[in-house]
Order: C-alpha cells, then sequence, then structure tokens
C-alpha cells in the first residue's frame, strides 16, 4: 500500500538526513562508477502530489546550458545532479560523449555540495575560446554560494581547478568569442532578481549589474554570433513564485552595456515597472501562469519562446489546461502559437530550429505517474515556423518512471541530440540518464553502473517506427 503523499515526503526526508550523516565526502577530480541521476521532492503536497518532485538530474529550465557539442574534438560535453550508490547525495558531476567512439567515460565530480541533495544547486557549461571547460555550480538563495570551476587542460574533464566562490543562482553563462563571459544569473536580493556580469577570462569579473527587479523573476538566455536573447516571467505582489505570470523580452549585442526591446528601443535597467516596454503579454491580467522552457533564435535571428501557461501552481486537474505555446517573433509582431497540453507545470521540454523543421521534444504524454513530473516523451515537428504542430513520433512508452527536464544541448548534434532523466515522482526511486540519437532513431541509457574506464551507452529503445 502507497502512503499518503504528505508521509511519504517526511519519511523521505527523514531518510535524506540519515544518507547525509552516513555518507563521507568524495574528492573533487575523482571518478563515480555510473551515470546515477539525484532523486528530490519539494515537498510541498496536494491532493495529487508533490509541486515537482522525481529524477531532476537536469533541472531547471533556468540552469543554461547543460551539455555542449564541442566538433574540435567531436564530443558532447554535459553536467548533471548526480548520486552515488541510491542515495540522495548531491554530486556536481561533468561527463561526456565520444561521437567517434560511442563511448562514455566514468563521469568526474567537480564538486560535492556537502549534504545538499536540492538540484536547485545543479552546475552549467561553457567552453572558452581556447577550449577549458567551465562548469558553474549553482549556489541557492543568499546561504549557499555559487562556483566556477575550470578544467585545467582543454577538451578534458580529469581535473578542475575552483575559480571562485561568490554569490549566484540559475546560472546561464555565454562565452562570446573575441568578447568573454556573459553570465546572466539570479541572485535573491529582494525575492528572485536577475543580474549580469561580463568577465574576459573568467578570472576577473566586472561587478554585478541587475537586469529587472519587479518583484522577482525567472529567465532563459541564448547568444548567437554576439546577440544575446533573454524572456523572462514576473512574480508579482509578495514574490511568491506560485504566481509567476508575464512574458518579457530584452535583447544585448555588446555584452550588456545596452538592453534594447523587440523593436530596438533602449529600456533602462533594472527595470522595475511590469508594464514596462519589454514586456511581451499580460498573462496576468488573464489569470494565467507562466513556466519558461526555451527560447532559441529562428533562421532571420528573430526570438522565438517556449512557454506552458497554466491556472493552477499545483499538480491536478484544477492547473489545466497546461498549454505548450510557441512565442515568435515574425519580424513586425508577437505570434503566439499552441502546441499541445500536458498534465504538469513541470513537464519540461526544448525547441530545435534547424532551417525550416522546428522540433520539440518534451514529455507532453502522460506517464505511468501520471499527475506527476514528467511523462512520456514525444517529438513534435513545424514547418511553418511554429503556427501548426504534429506530433510525429512518441518517443517513450511503456515506462515505469515519469522522463522529466529534456535538455537541448548547445549546438546539439544528432548523435546526441538532447539528454534528460527519469524518476519516479510519487516516491524515492533510482534516477537514470538519457539522451536521444535522433539519427539512429535510438533512445540510450547512460550506463548506470561502469566496471570499466569506457563504457558504450545501452541502445534502451527505437522510435521511428511509432
Amino acid at each position: 500500500m502507497k502512503l499518503p503523499y504528505q508521509l511519504a515526503a517526511l519519511v523521505v526526508v527523514l531518510v535524506n538526513l540519515v544518507f547525509v550523516q552516513t555518507v563521507s565526502s568524495d574528492e573533487p577530480n575523482s571518478r563515480v562508477n555510473g551515470y546515477q541521476g539525484i532523486w528530490f521532492t519539494l515537498g510541498q503536497m496536494g491532493e495529487f502530489g508533490d509541486k515537482y518532485s522525481g529524477g531532476l538530474g537536469t533541472y531547471t529550465a533556468k540552469h543554461r546550458p547543460v551539455a555542449i557539442h564541442a566538433p574540435e574534438v567531436n564530443k558532447t560535453f554535459f553536467v548533471y545532479g548526480g548520486s552515488k550508490d541510491g542515495k540522495q547525495y548531491m554530486l556536481n558531476m561533468v561527463g561526456y560523449y565520444d561521437h567517434a567512439t560511442g563511448l562514455v567515460p566514468k563521469p568526474v565530480i567537480v564538486h560535492d555540495k556537502q549534504g545538499v541533495n536540492d538540484p536547485h544547486d545543479n552546475a552549467t557549461l561553457a567552453i572558452d575560446g581556447e577550449g577549458h571547460i567551465w562548469v558553474f555550480v549553482s549556489g541557492r538563495g543568499r546561504g549557499r554560494p555559487g562556483y566556477k570551476y575550470r578544467s585545467r587542460k582543454p577538451y578534458e574533464i580529469d581535473s578542475f581547478e575552483r575559480i571562485s566562490e561568490e554569490e549566484f543562482t540559475y546560472p546561464q553563462p555565454v562565452w562570446i568569442e573575441g568578447q568573454g563571459f556573459l553570465h546572466c544569473f539570479t541572485k535573491y536580493t529582494q525575492g528572485r532578481e536577475l543580474y549580469w556580469n561580463t568577465s574576459e577570462n573568467g578570472r576577473d569579473w566586472t561587478a554585478d549589474r541587475k537586469l529587472a527587479g519587479m518583484g522577482g523573476h525567472y529567465q532563459n538566455v541564448e547568444s548567437r554570433r554576439g546577440r544575446t536573447l533573454v524572456s523572462f516571467n514576473y512574480h508579482p505582489g509578495d514574490n511568491t513564485v506560485d504566481k509567476r505570470t508575464n512574458l518579457y523580452f530584452v535583447t544585448t549585442d555588446d555584452m550588456g552595456d545596452t538592453w534594447r526591446t523587440i523593436q530596438g528601443n533602449v529600456i533602462e535597467t533594472p527595470m522595475t515597472d511590469p508594464h514596462c516596454e519589454a514586456l511581451v503579454r499580460d498573462y496576468e491580467s488573464e489569470g494565467r501562469l507562466v513556466y519558461l522552457k526555451d527560447i532559441q533564435f529562428d533562421t532571420d535571428g528573430n526570438p522565438v519562446m517556449l512557454i506552458i501557461t497554466s491556472a493552477h501552481h499545483m499538480p491536478g486537474p484544477a492547473g489545466d489546461p497546461r498549454t505548450w505555446t510557441v512565442v515568435h517573433w515574425d519580424g513586425s509582431s508577437w505570434q503566439f502559437h499552441e502546441v499541445t497540453n500536458s498534465t504538469h507545470n513541470y513537464d519540461v521540454g526544448q525547441l530545435w530550429v534547424e532551417g525550416d523543421t522546428w522540433r520539440i521534444l518534451g514529455p507532453t504524454e502522460p506517464g505511468p505517474q501520471h499527475w506527476g513530473t514528467g511523462g512520456e516523451i514525444a517529438l513534435w515537428e513545424s514547418n511553418d515556423t511554429g503556427e501548426t504542430w504534429v506530433r510525429k513520433w512518441i518517443m517513450t512508452s511503456k515506462s515505469e518512471l515519469n522522463h522529466t527536464y529534456v535538455r537541448r544541448p548547445l549546438q546539439a548534434h544528432p548523435n546526441f541530440y538532447a539528454i534528460w532523466a527519469d524518476g519516479n515522482p510519487d516516491e524515492l526511486s533510482p534516477s537514470r540518464i538519457y539522451f536521444a540519437d535522433m539519427e539512429a532513431g535510438q533512445i540510450r541509457q547512460l550506463p548506470y553502473t561502469m566496471t570499466s574506464e569506457f563504457e558504450r551507452p545501452l541502445v534502451v529503445d527505437e522510435f521511428r517506427e511509432r
């Protein structure tokens, strides 16, 4: 018999406390024997389960990017929130997939969170102009700091040096060739407020500058050829994240010295007016919540955003419809195109724009834990700049656990097109890490346990014929 959600959450919390006391710290730069994701429960329970929970190794949508394809060495590097021996003890891990050999190495511990089991502390990636791998380990609030690490050798993950310890959450670093780093992140100064800073070399940084402080925000950041796009929402009134709403957009092409609206008008920062010129749509007046999933460039360099809008912050039918929506600037106005509906606010998928073909991969289909975070993953396609969408494949089916947080690698290679995790949102479970090989039409699981230094990911599903 299953425990009631509230009692089950309490049991998990108590068990985690025991694990934290009994697991010894692991040395940074050491390797672990397999790719095991972190399982987490927020513990905010309702009639239909937790606000979000499950396998959250690739959480959150505001940690970007978590994977980068490096064509110089034909490898896709990635980070994830890991665990070891099934215990709820979080380790910031890094690995890579070698496209030439089809192998992955044993993953490397970059940072030991010293008892934290919260994937808000997951990391993000950047690769500088010399090929050094940078890992930005998120802090949490004002009590847990963030960390920056740099690989000692280009395109290698054997050893990392710690560069800094500082205050940042939801790190979104961008390397802009010839200029350096632009880092967009969050600080809990008055609620969750958006900041940025820059560095030519990753060691010496400008002072933090506030981008938006209307009461609280989440953001998505994407950059191409020196132009950076930022979408964000806001938390009205008392900074309550459960009231997140509205959609905003700004852009910069000079490392944040100047921020502009979609019309090209300069906008003063920090933005403090919820009805400022950056507002794309006033969802607050419509009574809709806004959950950010992705932002991309179309072929003309215009922004495309992927969001889910919802009627309620908790899981269950009260939040329906939870509508996947593509928001596209067509050169003269914002266009809003509905894709599909799904069962949870934290069903996270992302957007690929490849010429005239646009794709969304995400857990849009109900999973074995129907009302829980995630579900079964489907591939959606559009050939008319997002106006209409067709579900081309259901990529996972008859799964035992929900698939969660599908993430798009930067410069994604078709052999490593997306990365995600699985897990049971209703109770503590193992969490495995997967990636999609679009070229072969396969889903592959990173080896959960490893006995060799290098192993081949397991083909667990094929989806082309569905």
